[in-house]
């Protein structure tokens, strides 16, 4: 292999370093080889024609410009969907924009010269570690220059190794059954047409070895390595090359000089564009066929093409859609339960005898209820609260808890199952041992300048930071991470107070009886208003908040160094859901726990901060204004999402189409036109997996509440597969293609909300809704000895579980009686179970609430251990890999192995064969040398 054998680097000691982005690709560069660290070397000898031939001694200063190798600048050459250098034979593999310093309208001249010659040493030292460059004018801007680059066979062989990239041995001859067997007459409607979108032919796989070059499946060297493959391997190079020393520290990646302003962007090609095909017949049109059959609108029904996803986009974009997919087709069972559930307590509102009773203008109309709050909330009387009534009867009703059930059960089903498809795609993608393949991060690399013994290999190996600093950074990523939660709760509790002090204006303002003409006086309740007002300035404060801390997480765990972008997007995952959970879910966590459930009585109620009264329920419980609140966020935040993914990128697309002072799009080259899209950003589908998470939390947590939660979420998802789909084809940069073999830390995470769903729901059953206190009434005080019926009956229910005030009875020696001059009242009614005035115990609880209190305990223990009983035993009933993924693998193991084996024999047998024969003709030349002479 053929190669530049000087390495260029800037040695500015004595100028200012004007990079922006902190330490990260900063490393001693006496300290370690770069390009090759310990934990990448395949075995010695790779490393040893690595260092020969792509690792140089570094030398060089500012003025040794005649050092730089820039690459060549070349012309368009008008043919706007090639892929290919000026020659029409090399790839481009990825594109690097920067704005041409001698052009640029400012005048910091040092600054711009200094940046030149930055780039100039990376694009240098890219071309001395193998890469072929290529420079072309942009068509629309003169300032701007596309830099191509391309990665010759030998680069990729070495870099393959390198990275332990799986390549084909021999097509896969195991046949796959349909999965749909005699329904693929059916489900033929919702596949996508395989004419179109024609199956991957399947191999079995293998590390890629270049000792071993003959054993692998290459049929052309231009194919072997797909541009996935290829763009992943560019990328690995672009990421850790240096471009500059200073103070004996190396500056390195394409990352930091991106950050930092000297490049613009870099990013690997779409192959054509979204709308047409390519008209280089030899393009496949990828996109335009992900377009066609996946991101169009009328393909909205059809199955996803998840192995032409993969084949573009990468596995770990491959693997989201596949989750995602999946999750959408098991919410449609959740949905279906969750419609039936509603629809029985639609169907059965008319029979709800304690809403009748509310409603009855002899009974609800007769019953005067005590203030909420004190002096200036009236007296009001039960029926004004008939509408909230009746909705009520929709979602508490034994519906609820047969759904409660059901979705405790349907959540281990999805995560069970979800587990043996991913076992499946894990073989289909061939990520099965994925670990062994993926790489340290460059940040990480460059900090480690710690020398340790590695306990297995008892070798040297560097680490970024002994024991005590990472103690001592896991302290401080913690105690930050804490902080914000307390933030959090600190919004909530101001929350809380805006409910009890807004809900006194509510109070005096809006309307206190019903005249039947007024729909506003009949479903404006001041419960409701506070609870609708209070729930969109919670979703406000949510929104806010979550702006601020995702770029805190991101400096926490930036600032913790994890190893691999595995461990990376792990640790963010954890912070950024910690945080988000308790964003979204606190509101709703007191509403259905906390609201209502300490609040005293009348005569002694309790004061928040000495000043503001704790806020009720109303009589029928907080169980509609949870479902209030829940509908609120779940819609406001599929909302707001949806146009954050879809307006966003549209506009400012639109804006730069209209900026742009060029011509036709059809005379503008395939690079320039990627570089006017937008970038997908680091991060990839963190946000897009985030909000799923957190949207399955709502439909599992507290559904009890909202059985038309799975229903939203199901109308919701399949919209946002789409959407996904559309704006990852049409309005983004091509991501670069990545590795991933499962969802990541998001999969414990499902399984600790479907864990905590099952004590959610069995308490909001209990404490949040009026089901048990009803039941208890039903088979224990409508009947004597408590009840005066002679049979099981709800009549009476609303009168008996309504405690009696004697309004003089306020007991609060700090303040003045609130009652006295708001009419002539004596009595009034409030929501516990009490004993009245005059009883020997008055004001203390009575027997109902003891009965009370000991059947939702019953409730909860039983119901728990009942869904947890069902859990462990499907659990332990559906295995993670299914019997037949389990044979797949070790055949493909066995066949693999016993494949390599008898190449390596036939090698070795032709070796030992051509030595024999070798000694075999010196040991006859020898015999016949004497004759002759």
């Amino acid at each position: 292999m053929q190669m530049m054998t000087r390495n260029v680097l800037l040695n500015m000691e004595l100028e200012e370093d004007d990079d922006e982005d902190g330490d990260i690709g900063d490393v001693p560069d006496s300290r370690r080889p770069f390009l090759a660290p310990h934990s990448l070397r395949p075995s010695g000898l790779v490393l040893e024609n690595l260092d020969q031939t792509i690792v140089c001694p570094s030398f060089g200063s500012l003025e040794n410009q005649q050092d730089f190798r820039t690459p060549e600048f070349e012309e368009f050459n008008g043919k706007p969907d090639s892929l290919f250098f000026t020659d029409g034979q090399r790839r481009i593999d990825f594109v690097l924009v920067y704005e041409d310093e001698t052009k640029k309208e400012n005048n910091k001249k040092g600054t711009n010269e200094k940046q030149r010659r930055k780039r100039q040493a990376y694009e240098s030292n890219l071309i001395c570690h193998g890469l072929q460059l290529e420079a072309t004018r942009s068509v629309s801007d003169d300032k701007l220059v596309f830099v191509k680059v391309h990665a010759p066979w030998e680069v990729l062989c070495t870099y393959a190794e390198i990275m332990h990239i799986k390549l084909p041995l021999k097509p896969n001859d195991l046949k796959i059954r349909s999965p749909f067997g005699t329904l693929n007459w059916f489900t033929k409607v919702l596949r996508v047409n395989e004419s179109v979108i024609k199956p991957e032919q399947e191999f079995f796989t293998a590390p890629f070895e270049k000792s071993r070059m003959n054993d692998f499946y290459i049929l052309d060297r231009d194919s072997f390595f797909n541009p996935a493959t290829r763009s992943r391997i560019v990328y690995f190079i672009l990421s850790r090359v240096k471009y500059q020393v200073m103070n004996n520290v190396s500056k390195f990646g394409i990352n930091r000089l991106v950050s930092s302003g000297i490049y613009k962007a870099a990013f690997p090609l779409h192959d054509c564009q979204f709308n047409y095909e390519s008209e280089d017949p030899s393009c496949p049109s990828e996109r335009y066929l992900l377009y066609r059959e996946w991101a169009h609108p009328r393909s909205i029904y059809k199955k996803q093409p998840l192995d032409l996803i993969r084949k573009y986009y990468g596995e770990k974009i491959g693997i989201y859609f596949a989750w995602l997919g999946y999750y959408t087709q098991m919410l449609l069972l959740a949905a279906v339960v969750g419609v039936a559930c509603f629809l029985y307590g639609y169907l059965n509102q008319d029979n709800c005898t304690w809403s009748k009773e509310v409603c009855d203008p002899d009974i609800g109309g007769q019953i005067l209820m005590c203030p909420q709050c004190d002096k200036l909330c009236p007296f009001w009387r039960l029926n004004i609260t008939c509408e909230s009534s009746k909705k009520l009867c929709i979602f508490d009703s034994f519906g609820t808890l047969v759904f409660a059930v059901f979705m405790g059960v349907w959540v281990t089903l999805f995560l069970e199952f979800w587990k043996r498809r991913q076992a499946e795609l894990e073989y289909e993608w061939d990520t099965v041992e994925l670990q062994h393949e993926e790489q340290p991060r460059p940040e990480y690399e460059a900090q480690c300048n710690h020398v340790v013994i590695n306990e297995i290999t008892q070798e040297e190996e560097r680490i970024p930071f002994t024991t005590c600093g990472k103690c001592i950074r896991i302290t401080l990523c913690a105690s930050a991470v804490l902080f914000w939660i307390l933030l959090i709760i600190a919004s909530v509790i101001g929350i809380i107070v805006y409910r009890l002090s807004v809900f006194i204006v509510f109070s005096t303002t809006l309307p206190k009886n019903i005249n039947g003409t007024d729909p506003i006086q009949k479903y404006l309740t001041p419960q409701m208003a506070t609870s609708i007002t209070a729930s969109i300035i919670s979703f406000i404060i949510i929104m806010i908040l979550n702006t601020i801390y995702e770029k805190v997480a991101i400096m926490i765990t930036n600032f913790e160094l994890p190893r691999t972008q595995t461990d990376y997007e792990n640790s963010l995952t954890m912070k950024m859901f910690l945080f988000q959970f308790v964003n979204y879910y606190s509101s709703c966590f007191y509403i259905a726990f906390f609201k209502g459930k300490f609040v005293g009585y009348p005569g002694d109620p309790v004061y928040w901060l000495g000043k503001y009264r704790n806020e009720e329920c109303d009589p029928g419980g907080c169980l509609l204004e949870l479902t209030t609140q829940l509908t609120i966020i779940m819609g406001g935040k599929a909302i707001w999402n949806n146009i954050q993914e879809v307006l966003l990128p549209w506009v400012m697309n639109l804006i730069g189409r209209y900026k742009r002072v060029s011509g036709s799009e059809k005379i503008t080259p395939r690079w320039e036109q990627d570089y006017h899209l937008q970038p997908m950003g680091r991060l990839g589908l963190f946000y897009e997996y985030l909000e799923m998470i957190i949207q399955f939390g709502f439909v599992t947590l507290f559904v009890a509440s909202f059985p038309l939660a799975p229903l939203l979420a199901l109308v919701n998802n399949i919209l946002e597969i789409r959407v996904d789909a559309w704006k990852l084809t049409t309005q983004y940069r091509r991501m670069v293609p990545e590795k991933a073999r499962d969802i990541g830390a998001w999969q414990p995470i499902m399984q600790g909300i479907a864990i905590l769903a099952v004590v959610t729901n069995a308490m909001i059953i209990a404490f949040t809704s009026d089901m048990i206190p009803r039941l208890v009434y039903y088979w224990s005080f409508s009947i004597p000895p408590y009840g005066e019926h002679t049979y099981y009956t709800m009549d009476g229910y609303i009168n008996n579980t309504l405690s009696v005030f004697n309004i003089t009875d306020f007991k609060n020696a700090d303040k003045e009686n609130p009652y006295i001059g708001l009419g002539n009242y004596t009595l009034c009614r409030y929501r516990d179970f009490r004993n009245p005035p005059g009883h020997p115990q008055e004001y203390k609880h009575n027997i109902y609430y003891w009965h009370v209190i000991a059947a939702k305990l019953a409730f909860i223990i039983v119901m728990e251990h009942v869904i947890y009983s069902v859990k462990f035993f499907i659990s332990y009933a559906i295995p993670d890999v299914s019997k037949t993924t389990k044979s797949k693998i070790k055949r493909e193991k066995y066949l693999t192995q016993k494949l390599l084996h008898e190449s390596h024999v036939k090698d070795l047998t032709k070796n030992m064969g051509l030595l024999i024969a070798e000694k075999m003709g010196e040991v006859v030349d020898n015999n016949v040398r004497p004759k002759l002479e």
